[in-house]
Protein backbone atom coordinates (compact mmCIF):
# COMPACT_ATOMS: atom_id res chain seq x y z
CA UNK A 1 0.00 0.00 0.00
CA UNK A 2 1.79 3.22 -1.34
CA UNK A 3 -1.09 5.88 -0.02
CA UNK A 4 -4.90 5.86 0.57
CA UNK A 5 -7.11 6.13 -2.06
CA UNK A 6 -9.39 9.43 -2.71
CA UNK A 7 -12.15 7.42 -1.00
CA UNK A 8 -10.25 6.31 1.51
CA UNK A 9 -9.14 9.91 2.69
CA UNK A 10 -12.84 11.43 2.21
CA UNK A 11 -13.95 8.94 4.78
CA UNK A 12 -11.05 9.42 6.96
CA UNK A 13 -11.58 13.30 7.07
CA UNK A 14 -15.63 12.64 7.40
CA UNK A 15 -14.85 11.11 10.40
CA UNK A 16 -12.56 13.42 12.17
CA UNK A 17 -15.35 16.21 11.15
CA UNK A 18 -17.75 13.95 13.03
CA UNK A 19 -15.24 13.08 16.13
CA UNK A 20 -14.53 16.40 16.54
CA UNK A 21 -18.55 17.29 16.34
CA UNK A 22 -19.26 14.70 18.99
CA UNK A 23 -16.39 15.65 20.92
CA UNK A 24 -17.77 19.55 21.25
CA UNK A 25 -21.27 18.36 22.32
CA UNK A 26 -20.14 16.03 25.23
CA UNK A 27 -19.86 17.15 28.72
CA UNK A 28 -16.39 17.98 28.31
CA UNK A 29 -17.06 20.17 25.05
CA UNK A 30 -17.69 23.60 27.35
CA UNK A 31 -14.34 23.26 28.54
CA UNK A 32 -12.54 22.42 25.28
CA UNK A 33 -14.48 25.64 23.25
CA UNK A 34 -12.77 27.40 26.13
CA UNK A 35 -9.41 26.38 25.81
CA UNK A 36 -10.02 26.52 22.12
CA UNK A 37 -11.33 30.12 22.56
CA UNK A 38 -7.97 30.93 24.66
CA UNK A 39 -5.91 29.20 22.17
CA UNK A 40 -6.74 32.05 19.28
CA UNK A 41 -6.35 34.68 21.19
CA UNK A 42 -3.23 33.66 22.44
CA UNK A 43 -2.30 32.63 18.75
CA UNK A 44 -3.89 36.40 17.57
CA UNK A 45 -1.40 37.75 20.20
CA UNK A 46 1.65 35.77 18.70
CA UNK A 47 0.80 36.75 15.31
CA UNK A 48 0.66 40.21 16.39
CA UNK A 49 3.72 40.52 18.36
CA UNK A 50 5.76 38.62 14.81
CA UNK A 51 4.32 41.83 13.06
CA UNK A 52 5.52 44.16 15.32
CA UNK A 53 8.60 42.04 15.83
CA UNK A 54 9.27 42.54 11.77
CA UNK A 55 9.03 46.24 12.39
CA UNK A 56 11.21 46.64 15.25
CA UNK A 57 13.67 44.43 13.65
CA UNK A 58 13.81 46.53 11.01
CA UNK A 59 13.96 49.68 12.67
CA UNK A 60 17.06 48.10 14.65
CA UNK A 61 18.56 47.26 11.90
CA UNK A 62 18.61 50.30 10.05
CA UNK A 63 19.66 52.40 13.52
CA UNK A 64 22.80 49.91 13.19
CA UNK A 65 23.33 50.11 9.40
CA UNK A 66 23.33 54.24 10.26
CA UNK A 67 25.52 54.26 13.38
CA UNK A 68 22.86 55.67 15.41
CA UNK A 69 23.29 55.19 18.77
CA UNK A 70 21.20 57.10 20.56
CA UNK A 71 18.52 54.97 18.75
CA UNK A 72 20.37 51.48 18.56
CA UNK A 73 20.09 51.25 22.24
CA UNK A 74 16.61 52.47 22.50
CA UNK A 75 15.36 50.14 19.53
CA UNK A 76 17.27 47.68 21.37
CA UNK A 77 15.69 47.76 24.44
CA UNK A 78 12.54 47.88 22.62
CA UNK A 79 13.38 44.62 20.70
CA UNK A 80 13.85 43.01 24.24
CA UNK A 81 10.82 44.09 25.35
CA UNK A 82 8.89 42.79 22.60
CA UNK A 83 10.74 39.21 22.45
CA UNK A 84 9.93 38.93 26.75
CA UNK A 85 6.43 39.69 25.66
CA UNK A 86 5.90 37.09 22.72
CA UNK A 87 7.61 34.47 25.01
CA UNK A 88 5.52 34.69 27.84
CA UNK A 89 2.26 34.56 24.89
CA UNK A 90 4.32 31.56 23.27
CA UNK A 91 4.64 29.68 26.34
CA UNK A 92 1.29 30.29 27.67
CA UNK A 93 -0.06 29.14 24.06
CA UNK A 94 1.92 25.84 24.19
CA UNK A 95 0.68 24.97 27.83
CA UNK A 96 -3.40 25.75 26.76
CA UNK A 97 -2.78 23.65 23.87
CA UNK A 98 -1.41 20.90 25.71
CA UNK A 99 -4.37 21.03 28.03
CA UNK A 100 -6.77 20.97 24.94
CA UNK A 101 -4.82 17.90 23.58
CA UNK A 102 -4.81 16.11 26.71
CA UNK A 103 -8.94 16.72 27.10
CA UNK A 104 -8.92 15.31 23.40
CA UNK A 105 -7.01 12.22 24.30
CA UNK A 106 -8.56 11.56 27.21
CA UNK A 107 -11.77 11.89 25.86
CA UNK A 108 -11.79 9.71 23.11
CA UNK A 109 -9.45 7.22 24.44
CA UNK A 110 -12.69 6.29 26.61
CA UNK A 111 -15.18 6.79 24.61
CA UNK A 112 -13.21 3.83 21.77
CA UNK A 113 -12.21 2.13 24.87
CA UNK A 114 -16.17 1.58 25.86
CA UNK A 115 -17.23 0.89 22.11
CA UNK A 116 -14.36 -1.90 22.51
CA UNK A 117 -15.56 -3.64 25.74
CA UNK A 118 -19.39 -3.20 24.42
CA UNK A 119 -21.65 -5.65 22.84
CA UNK A 120 -18.10 -8.37 23.30
CA UNK A 121 -16.18 -6.15 20.63
CA UNK A 122 -12.95 -7.22 21.97
CA UNK A 123 -14.01 -10.85 21.09
CA UNK A 124 -15.61 -10.65 18.02
CA UNK A 125 -12.28 -8.32 16.36
CA UNK A 126 -9.97 -11.13 18.08
CA UNK A 127 -11.63 -13.97 16.33
CA UNK A 128 -12.31 -11.90 12.97
CA UNK A 129 -8.86 -11.02 12.69
CA UNK A 130 -9.60 -8.49 10.54
CA UNK A 131 -8.39 -5.62 12.70
CA UNK A 132 -4.85 -5.86 14.04
CA UNK A 133 -3.48 -4.85 17.16
CA UNK A 134 -6.95 -2.78 18.60
CA UNK A 135 -5.41 -2.59 22.29
CA UNK A 136 -2.25 -1.14 20.14
CA UNK A 137 -4.53 1.23 18.41
CA UNK A 138 -6.77 2.91 20.98
CA UNK A 139 -3.37 3.41 23.39
CA UNK A 140 -0.64 4.51 20.89
CA UNK A 141 -2.67 6.01 17.90
CA UNK A 142 -5.30 8.15 19.85
CA UNK A 143 -2.21 9.62 21.46
CA UNK A 144 -0.56 10.07 17.83
CA UNK A 145 -4.42 11.23 16.10
CA UNK A 146 -5.28 13.69 19.20
CA UNK A 147 -1.74 15.61 19.39
CA UNK A 148 -1.30 15.40 16.03
CA UNK A 149 -5.05 16.90 15.01
CA UNK A 150 -4.65 19.67 17.22
CA UNK A 151 -1.16 20.54 16.26
CA UNK A 152 -2.75 20.39 12.18
CA UNK A 153 -5.74 22.82 13.13
CA UNK A 154 -3.54 24.80 15.25
CA UNK A 155 -1.24 25.24 12.04
CA UNK A 156 -3.87 25.74 9.62
CA UNK A 157 -5.15 28.59 11.86
CA UNK A 158 -1.95 29.89 12.20
CA UNK A 159 -1.10 29.53 8.64
CA UNK A 160 -4.13 31.45 8.26
CA UNK A 161 -3.63 34.86 10.29
CA UNK A 162 0.27 34.83 9.36
CA UNK A 163 -1.28 35.26 5.34
CA UNK A 164 -3.69 37.86 6.73
CA UNK A 165 -0.83 39.47 8.28
CA UNK A 166 2.25 39.55 6.38
CA UNK A 167 0.42 39.71 2.67
CA UNK A 168 0.05 43.15 3.26
CA UNK A 169 3.40 44.13 4.74
CA UNK A 170 4.69 41.91 1.55
CA UNK A 171 2.82 43.47 -0.97
CA UNK A 172 4.35 47.01 -0.03
CA UNK A 173 7.72 46.23 0.31
CA UNK A 174 7.71 44.17 -3.74
CA UNK A 175 4.38 43.23 -5.39
CA UNK A 176 6.90 40.96 -6.99
CA UNK A 177 8.29 39.07 -4.17
CA UNK A 178 4.96 38.18 -3.00
CA UNK A 179 3.50 36.85 -6.22
CA UNK A 180 6.80 35.08 -6.32
CA UNK A 181 6.15 33.76 -2.59
CA UNK A 182 2.68 32.11 -4.09
CA UNK A 183 4.41 30.34 -7.04
CA UNK A 184 7.06 28.95 -4.96
CA UNK A 185 5.01 27.52 -2.23
CA UNK A 186 2.69 25.96 -4.42
CA UNK A 187 5.73 24.53 -6.85
CA UNK A 188 6.82 23.52 -3.74
CA UNK A 189 4.06 21.72 -2.20
CA UNK A 190 3.49 19.66 -5.14
CA UNK A 191 6.81 18.46 -5.47
CA UNK A 192 6.57 17.33 -2.29
CA UNK A 193 3.65 15.77 -2.09
CA UNK A 194 4.91 13.60 -5.58
CA UNK A 195 8.10 12.57 -3.61
CA UNK A 196 6.43 11.67 0.20
CA UNK A 197 3.06 10.28 -0.96
CA UNK A 198 4.48 6.79 -0.61
CA UNK A 199 5.20 7.52 3.08
CA UNK A 200 1.77 7.41 3.83
CA UNK A 201 1.14 3.48 3.54
CA UNK A 202 4.54 3.04 4.69
CA UNK A 203 3.73 4.22 8.09
CA UNK A 204 0.73 2.71 8.55
CA UNK A 205 2.66 -0.59 7.70
CA UNK A 206 5.31 0.28 10.01
CA UNK A 207 2.80 0.86 12.96
CA UNK A 208 1.76 -3.26 12.61
CA UNK A 209 4.53 -4.05 12.16
CA UNK A 210 6.15 -2.45 15.54
CA UNK A 211 2.66 -3.74 17.17
CA UNK A 212 3.38 -7.58 16.02
CA UNK A 213 6.69 -7.58 17.56
CA UNK A 214 6.15 -5.65 20.52
CA UNK A 215 2.95 -8.68 20.67
CA UNK A 216 5.67 -11.50 20.59
CA UNK A 217 7.43 -9.87 23.19
CA UNK A 218 4.39 -9.61 25.28
CA UNK A 219 3.41 -13.53 24.63
CA UNK A 220 6.77 -14.22 25.65
CA UNK A 221 6.71 -12.70 28.95
CA UNK A 222 3.25 -13.86 29.91
CA UNK A 223 4.46 -17.49 29.11
CA UNK A 224 7.57 -17.47 30.22
CA UNK A 225 7.32 -20.54 32.84
CA UNK A 226 6.12 -22.56 29.73
CA UNK A 227 8.70 -21.72 27.25
CA UNK A 228 11.25 -22.35 29.80
CA UNK A 229 9.88 -26.00 30.40
CA UNK A 230 9.72 -26.57 27.08
CA UNK A 231 12.81 -24.89 26.20
CA UNK A 232 11.53 -23.29 23.10
CA UNK A 233 13.45 -20.52 22.87
CA UNK A 234 14.85 -21.48 19.45
CA UNK A 235 11.58 -21.15 17.85
CA UNK A 236 10.61 -17.84 19.59
CA UNK A 237 14.07 -16.31 18.98
CA UNK A 238 13.14 -17.26 14.94
CA UNK A 239 9.83 -15.49 15.17
CA UNK A 240 10.80 -12.07 17.05
CA UNK A 241 13.86 -12.13 14.74
CA UNK A 242 11.80 -12.40 11.79
CA UNK A 243 9.33 -9.49 13.40
CA UNK A 244 12.63 -7.36 14.03
CA UNK A 245 14.15 -7.82 10.29
CA UNK A 246 10.01 -7.20 9.17
CA UNK A 247 10.09 -3.60 10.65
CA UNK A 248 13.76 -2.84 10.10
CA UNK A 249 13.27 -3.35 6.44
CA UNK A 250 9.82 -1.39 6.28
CA UNK A 251 11.79 1.74 8.24
CA UNK A 252 14.87 1.44 5.88
CA UNK A 253 12.05 2.40 2.58
CA UNK A 254 10.69 4.81 5.18
CA UNK A 255 14.49 6.78 5.21
CA UNK A 256 14.81 6.22 1.41
CA UNK A 257 11.51 8.19 1.01
CA UNK A 258 12.18 10.77 3.45
CA UNK A 259 15.93 11.27 2.81
CA UNK A 260 14.20 12.24 -0.76
CA UNK A 261 11.74 14.35 0.57
CA UNK A 262 14.47 15.80 2.86
CA UNK A 263 16.85 16.56 -0.24
CA UNK A 264 13.93 18.79 -1.46
CA UNK A 265 12.51 19.72 1.70
CA UNK A 266 16.04 21.34 2.88
CA UNK A 267 16.90 23.23 -0.49
CA UNK A 268 13.20 24.50 -0.85
CA UNK A 269 13.87 26.24 2.94
CA UNK A 270 17.49 27.74 2.36
CA UNK A 271 16.80 28.85 -1.41
CA UNK A 272 14.07 30.87 0.72
CA UNK A 273 16.21 33.03 2.71
CA UNK A 274 18.32 34.23 -0.46
CA UNK A 275 15.43 34.87 -2.81
CA UNK A 276 13.68 38.07 -0.84
CA UNK A 277 17.22 39.34 -0.55
CA UNK A 278 17.72 38.87 -4.31
CA UNK A 279 14.90 41.04 -5.03
CA UNK A 280 15.02 43.87 -2.43
CA UNK A 281 18.64 44.58 -2.65
CA UNK A 282 18.70 46.46 -5.94
CA UNK A 283 16.03 48.35 -4.66
CA UNK A 284 18.46 49.05 -1.65
CA UNK A 285 20.72 50.28 -4.10
CA UNK A 286 18.90 52.60 -5.79
CA UNK A 287 18.41 54.63 -2.32
CA UNK A 288 14.24 53.67 -2.61
CA UNK A 289 14.17 51.52 0.40
CA UNK A 290 16.44 51.71 3.86
CA UNK A 291 18.73 48.91 4.95
CA UNK A 292 16.36 47.34 7.69
CA UNK A 293 13.83 46.63 4.58
CA UNK A 294 16.15 44.01 3.60
CA UNK A 295 16.18 42.13 6.85
CA UNK A 296 12.66 42.62 6.90
CA UNK A 297 11.75 41.25 3.61
CA UNK A 298 13.16 38.29 4.49
CA UNK A 299 11.43 37.78 7.34
CA UNK A 300 8.32 38.07 6.17
CA UNK A 301 8.96 36.57 2.90
CA UNK A 302 10.32 33.54 5.34
CA UNK A 303 6.30 33.83 7.25
CA UNK A 304 4.59 33.67 4.23
CA UNK A 305 6.25 30.94 2.45
CA UNK A 306 6.21 28.69 5.47
CA UNK A 307 2.57 29.17 5.87
CA UNK A 308 1.76 28.96 2.28
CA UNK A 309 4.09 25.49 2.19
CA UNK A 310 2.45 23.67 5.63
CA UNK A 311 2.94 20.53 2.92
CA UNK A 312 6.30 20.95 2.38
CA UNK A 313 6.97 21.72 5.94
CA UNK A 314 4.93 19.07 7.45
CA UNK A 315 5.15 16.44 4.82
CA UNK A 316 6.38 13.47 7.06
CA UNK A 317 4.01 14.40 10.14
CA UNK A 318 0.97 14.72 7.83
CA UNK A 319 1.65 11.23 6.20
CA UNK A 320 2.00 10.05 9.75
CA UNK A 321 -1.19 11.22 11.08
CA UNK A 322 -3.00 10.18 8.03
CA UNK A 323 -1.77 6.40 8.61
CA UNK A 324 -3.12 6.89 11.96
CA UNK A 325 -6.32 8.46 11.18
CA UNK A 326 -6.86 5.58 8.65
CA UNK A 327 -5.94 3.04 11.42
CA UNK A 328 -8.58 4.48 13.77
CA UNK A 329 -11.24 4.67 11.29
CA UNK A 330 -10.99 1.41 10.51
CA UNK A 331 -10.81 0.12 13.97
CA UNK A 332 -14.09 2.26 14.66
CA UNK A 333 -15.62 1.54 11.69
CA UNK A 334 -15.01 -2.35 12.84
CA UNK A 335 -16.65 -1.95 16.02
CA UNK A 336 -19.81 -0.27 15.01
CA UNK A 337 -20.36 -2.57 12.74
CA UNK A 338 -20.62 -4.81 16.04
CA UNK A 339 -23.31 -2.95 17.22
CA UNK A 340 -25.43 -4.59 14.05
CA UNK A 341 -24.49 -7.51 13.51
CA UNK A 342 -26.98 -9.24 11.18
CA UNK A 343 -25.35 -12.11 9.88
CA UNK A 344 -26.12 -14.60 12.28
CA UNK A 345 -29.36 -17.14 12.10
CA UNK A 346 -28.72 -18.11 15.60
CA UNK A 347 -32.16 -16.51 16.87
CA UNK A 348 -31.77 -15.93 20.78
CA UNK A 349 -34.56 -15.12 22.95
CA UNK A 350 -34.35 -14.72 26.09
CA UNK A 351 -36.95 -15.60 28.58
CA UNK A 352 -37.87 -15.53 32.67
CA UNK A 353 -38.63 -18.65 32.18
CA UNK A 354 -35.82 -21.57 34.25
CA UNK A 355 -34.77 -23.31 31.26
CA UNK A 356 -32.88 -23.58 28.22
CA UNK A 357 -34.05 -24.45 25.45
CA UNK A 358 -32.42 -25.56 21.77
CA UNK A 359 -34.72 -25.79 18.76
CA UNK A 360 -33.44 -27.11 15.49
CA UNK A 361 -29.79 -25.58 16.39
CA UNK A 362 -26.64 -26.82 13.59
CA UNK A 363 -23.69 -25.41 14.69
CA UNK A 364 -20.61 -25.07 11.53
CA UNK A 365 -17.48 -24.59 11.99
CA UNK A 366 -15.85 -21.16 10.70
CA UNK A 367 -12.99 -22.12 9.04
CA UNK A 368 -14.57 -24.63 6.61
CA UNK A 369 -18.60 -24.14 7.52
CA UNK A 370 -18.03 -27.54 8.15
CA UNK A 371 -20.94 -29.05 10.11
CA UNK A 372 -20.62 -28.67 14.03
CA UNK A 373 -23.57 -30.07 15.40
CA UNK A 374 -26.63 -30.85 13.32
CA UNK A 375 -30.17 -30.40 14.27
CA UNK A 376 -29.88 -29.99 17.84
CA UNK A 377 -32.90 -30.17 20.06
CA UNK A 378 -32.90 -30.04 23.70
CA UNK A 379 -34.73 -28.45 26.70
CA UNK A 380 -32.90 -28.46 29.96
CA UNK A 381 -35.06 -27.59 32.97
CA UNK A 382 -33.54 -25.85 36.38
CA UNK A 383 -32.33 -28.88 38.49
CA UNK A 384 -30.64 -30.93 35.73
CA UNK A 385 -27.35 -31.42 35.37
CA UNK A 386 -25.90 -32.78 31.87
CA UNK A 387 -22.63 -33.75 31.08
CA UNK A 388 -21.29 -32.83 27.30
CA UNK A 389 -19.23 -35.52 25.93
CA UNK A 390 -18.06 -37.22 22.63
CA UNK A 391 -15.11 -36.90 20.42
CA UNK A 392 -16.31 -33.73 18.93
CA UNK A 393 -14.68 -31.21 21.02
CA UNK A 394 -15.30 -28.81 18.29
CA UNK A 395 -19.09 -28.80 18.86
CA UNK A 396 -18.75 -28.81 22.76
CA UNK A 397 -17.00 -26.00 22.16
CA UNK A 398 -19.47 -24.11 19.63
CA UNK A 399 -22.28 -25.17 21.98
CA UNK A 400 -20.79 -23.49 24.67
CA UNK A 401 -20.17 -20.33 23.24
CA UNK A 402 -22.95 -20.11 21.27
CA UNK A 403 -24.64 -20.25 24.41
CA UNK A 404 -23.28 -17.36 26.05
CA UNK A 405 -24.08 -15.07 22.25
CA UNK A 406 -20.54 -15.25 21.08
CA UNK A 407 -20.33 -17.93 18.30
CA UNK A 408 -23.00 -17.06 15.23
CA UNK A 409 -22.11 -19.51 12.71
CA UNK A 410 -24.85 -21.65 12.41
CA UNK A 411 -28.87 -21.06 12.54
CA UNK A 412 -31.64 -22.24 14.54
CA UNK A 413 -33.27 -21.11 17.73
CA UNK A 414 -31.71 -20.56 21.56
CA UNK A 415 -33.90 -20.12 24.79
CA UNK A 416 -32.57 -19.18 28.11
CA UNK A 417 -32.73 -16.95 31.20
CA UNK A 418 -30.30 -13.49 30.33
CA UNK A 419 -26.73 -14.21 31.06
CA UNK A 420 -26.95 -12.22 34.38
CA UNK A 421 -28.67 -16.05 35.53
CA UNK A 422 -26.38 -18.03 33.51
CA UNK A 423 -22.78 -18.20 34.53
CA UNK A 424 -19.83 -19.35 31.51
CA UNK A 425 -16.34 -20.91 33.12
CA UNK A 426 -13.83 -21.49 30.64
CA UNK A 427 -11.27 -23.83 30.75
CA UNK A 428 -8.52 -21.71 32.53
CA UNK A 429 -9.95 -19.34 35.59
CA UNK A 430 -9.74 -15.83 34.40
CA UNK A 431 -8.32 -13.74 37.37
CA UNK A 432 -7.53 -10.25 36.62
CA UNK A 433 -5.31 -7.94 39.03
CA UNK A 434 -7.22 -6.56 42.28
CA UNK A 435 -8.53 -7.40 45.10
CA UNK A 436 -10.03 -10.87 46.42
CA UNK A 437 -13.19 -8.84 46.72
CA UNK A 438 -13.07 -6.85 42.76
CA UNK A 439 -12.70 -10.44 41.93
CA UNK A 440 -15.40 -12.56 43.87
CA UNK A 441 -18.50 -9.73 42.98
CA UNK A 442 -19.16 -8.02 40.27
CA UNK A 443 -20.02 -4.40 40.91
CA UNK A 444 -23.60 -4.45 41.37
CA UNK A 445 -22.90 -7.10 44.03
CA UNK A 446 -20.88 -5.43 46.36
CA UNK A 447 -23.89 -4.53 48.84
CA UNK A 448 -25.82 -7.43 48.35
CA UNK A 449 -23.29 -10.29 49.18
CA UNK A 450 -21.57 -9.47 53.02
CA UNK A 451 -17.85 -9.96 54.10
CA UNK A 452 -18.76 -12.38 55.97
CA UNK A 453 -20.26 -15.22 53.85
CA UNK A 454 -17.40 -13.83 51.27
CA UNK A 455 -14.94 -14.87 53.88
CA UNK A 456 -17.16 -18.53 54.99
CA UNK A 457 -17.49 -19.25 51.38
CA UNK A 458 -14.05 -19.16 50.68
CA UNK A 459 -13.29 -21.06 54.31
CA UNK A 460 -16.06 -23.51 53.01
CA UNK A 461 -14.08 -24.49 49.59
CA UNK A 462 -10.78 -24.66 51.39
CA UNK A 463 -9.23 -21.00 50.30
CA UNK A 464 -8.87 -19.98 54.11
CA UNK A 465 -5.02 -20.09 53.81
CA UNK A 466 -5.14 -18.19 50.45
CA UNK A 467 -7.34 -15.13 52.41
CA UNK A 468 -4.64 -15.24 55.39
CA UNK A 469 -2.20 -14.94 52.77
CA UNK A 470 -3.26 -12.45 50.59
CA UNK A 471 -4.32 -10.13 53.67
CA UNK A 472 -7.54 -10.30 53.61
CA UNK A 473 -10.58 -9.10 50.88
CA UNK A 474 -8.81 -5.33 49.80
CA UNK A 475 -5.09 -5.70 48.88
CA UNK A 476 -4.33 -5.75 45.18
CA UNK A 477 -2.51 -8.97 43.89
CA UNK A 478 -1.61 -10.63 40.83
CA UNK A 479 -3.24 -13.43 41.09
CA UNK A 480 -1.66 -15.97 38.40
CA UNK A 481 1.58 -15.26 39.34
CA UNK A 482 0.40 -16.45 42.87
CA UNK A 483 -2.32 -19.00 42.87
CA UNK A 484 -1.78 -22.86 41.53
CA UNK A 485 -3.39 -23.59 38.44
CA UNK A 486 -6.42 -25.19 40.91
CA UNK A 487 -6.21 -22.67 43.50
CA UNK A 488 -7.28 -20.64 40.46
CA UNK A 489 -10.23 -22.67 39.91
CA UNK A 490 -11.57 -23.10 42.71
CA UNK A 491 -11.57 -19.24 43.28
CA UNK A 492 -13.58 -18.83 40.28
CA UNK A 493 -16.11 -21.78 41.79
CA UNK A 494 -16.29 -19.64 44.51
CA UNK A 495 -17.13 -16.45 42.41
CA UNK A 496 -19.84 -18.93 40.85
CA UNK A 497 -21.49 -19.85 44.18
CA UNK A 498 -21.58 -16.57 45.69
CA UNK A 499 -23.38 -15.43 42.71
CA UNK A 500 -25.90 -18.04 43.07
CA UNK A 501 -27.44 -18.26 38.86
CA UNK A 502 -29.82 -20.21 37.92
CA UNK A 503 -26.87 -22.58 35.12
CA UNK A 504 -23.64 -22.70 34.85
CA UNK A 505 -21.74 -23.74 32.08
CA UNK A 506 -18.49 -25.28 32.79
CA UNK A 507 -16.07 -25.74 29.74
CA UNK A 508 -13.33 -28.78 31.26
CA UNK A 509 -12.48 -26.92 34.87
CA UNK A 510 -11.29 -30.20 35.99
CA UNK A 511 -8.63 -30.95 34.19
CA UNK A 512 -6.19 -28.95 37.00
CA UNK A 513 -8.52 -30.49 40.12
CA UNK A 514 -8.30 -33.48 41.76
CA UNK A 515 -11.43 -36.01 41.78
CA UNK A 516 -12.29 -35.18 45.37
CA UNK A 517 -12.11 -31.13 44.60
CA UNK A 518 -13.94 -31.79 41.75
CA UNK A 519 -16.53 -34.18 43.29
CA UNK A 520 -16.77 -31.43 46.25
CA UNK A 521 -17.38 -28.22 43.61
CA UNK A 522 -20.34 -30.27 41.73
CA UNK A 523 -22.04 -31.15 44.95
CA UNK A 524 -21.72 -27.66 46.25
CA UNK A 525 -23.08 -26.32 42.98
CA UNK A 526 -26.21 -28.57 43.32
CA UNK A 527 -26.41 -27.35 47.27
CA UNK A 528 -27.15 -23.95 46.17
CA UNK A 529 -29.58 -25.02 43.46
CA UNK A 530 -27.18 -24.15 40.14
CA UNK A 531 -27.85 -26.33 37.37
CA UNK A 532 -24.74 -27.52 36.07
CA UNK A 533 -24.13 -28.41 32.03
CA UNK A 534 -20.02 -29.65 31.98
CA UNK A 535 -18.17 -30.53 28.83
CA UNK A 536 -15.99 -33.58 29.68
CA UNK A 537 -15.49 -36.92 29.39
CA UNK A 538 -18.10 -39.39 29.84
CA UNK A 539 -16.05 -41.45 32.24
CA UNK A 540 -15.48 -38.64 34.65
CA UNK A 541 -17.75 -38.94 37.88
CA UNK A 542 -20.76 -39.68 35.86
CA UNK A 543 -23.07 -40.38 38.90
CA UNK A 544 -22.67 -36.62 39.17
CA UNK A 545 -25.20 -36.13 35.99
CA UNK A 546 -28.93 -36.92 35.96
CA UNK A 547 -27.92 -37.17 31.59
CA UNK A 548 -25.57 -37.07 29.01
CA UNK A 549 -25.18 -35.60 25.88
CA UNK A 550 -23.21 -37.14 23.35
CA UNK A 551 -21.59 -35.63 20.01
CA UNK A 552 -20.10 -37.38 17.67
CA UNK A 553 -17.77 -36.20 14.72
CA UNK A 554 -20.25 -35.61 12.34
CA UNK A 555 -22.17 -33.29 14.36
CA UNK A 556 -24.96 -36.30 15.23
CA UNK A 557 -26.01 -36.46 18.70
CA UNK A 558 -28.01 -38.47 21.44
CA UNK A 559 -29.07 -38.13 24.70
CA UNK A 560 -29.36 -40.55 27.64
CA UNK A 561 -30.37 -40.90 30.91
CA UNK A 562 -27.80 -41.51 33.83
Amino acid sequence: MNGINFQANRQIWLRFIEVVKIFVQSDVGKKALQLSGALVLLMLAVNGFNVVNSYVGRDFMTATAERNESAFFWKAMLYIGVFGVSTVVAVLHRYTEDNLGMLFREWLTKRLTNAYLENRAYYRLKTGEEIKNPDERIADDVRTYTITTLSIVLMLMNASLTVILFSGVLWSISAPLFLIAIVYSLAGSYVAIKLGRPLVGLNSTQLDKEADFRASLIHVRENAESIALTRREGRLQARLQGRITAFAENMRQIFVVSRNLNFFSTGYFNLIQVVPVIIVAPLYFRGEVEFGVITQSAMVFAQLVNAFSLVVSQFQPLSSFTAVASRLNYLWEAMESMQNIGESKIEVVETNEKHITYQNLTLRSVENKRVLLKDFSLSIPHGMRLLIAGPNEAAKLALFRATAGIFDHGEGKIIRPSLDSIRFLPQRAYLYPGTLRELLLRSSEEHVISDERMVNTLRELGLGAVLTQVGGLDVEQNWESMLSLGEEQILAFTRLVLAAPQFAFLDRVYTSLTPDQASQLLLMLSMHSISYIAMDEATNMPQLYDAILEIANDGSWKVKAN
